[in-house]
């Protein structure tokens, strides 16, 4: 059992739509990643999950609207429904999900990442 210290662990890396693992409870993965410019299209069909966001803002898109989320806010994307997320600026965010969470869902492509690194 060990404390973790978000600042700390998002300082130890500097690239963009690659999560790291920062913590397992209970078949869940809690990931940091940092995003900046826009990501693909996708949709998970079998797990929800839930951006907070650490530091600055992006938008989440959907096919019927937009939602602006600001630092210390967080949304649960439902599964199967269609996002892309998009950030002008650089963005901490964390996640928690399953573990078996692909990060670009039903997209696999040059950002899919299928083994990330424990931080």
């Amino acid at each position: 059992m060990q404390k973790v210290n978000l600042n700390d662990k998002l300082s130890q890396f500097h690239d963009y739509w690659n999560p790291r693992i920062a913590g397992e409870l209970n078949g869940q993965h809690v990931k940091l990643v940092k995003f900046k410019g826009e990501f693909v299209w996708h949709k998970h069909d079998h797990e929800d999950e839930m951006f907070f966001v650490v530091k600055g803002k992006f938008q989440m898109e959907f096919r019927d609207k937009t939602i602006e989320l600001n630092e210390g806010e967080f949304l649960i994307v439902p599964k199967g429904v269609e996002h892309r997320p998009v950030a002008e600026e650089e963005v901490s965010v964390m996640l928690f999900e399953p573990a078996s969470t692909l990060n670009t869902g039903d997209q696999k492509g040059e950002l899919t990442k299928e083994n990330l690194e424990k931080i």
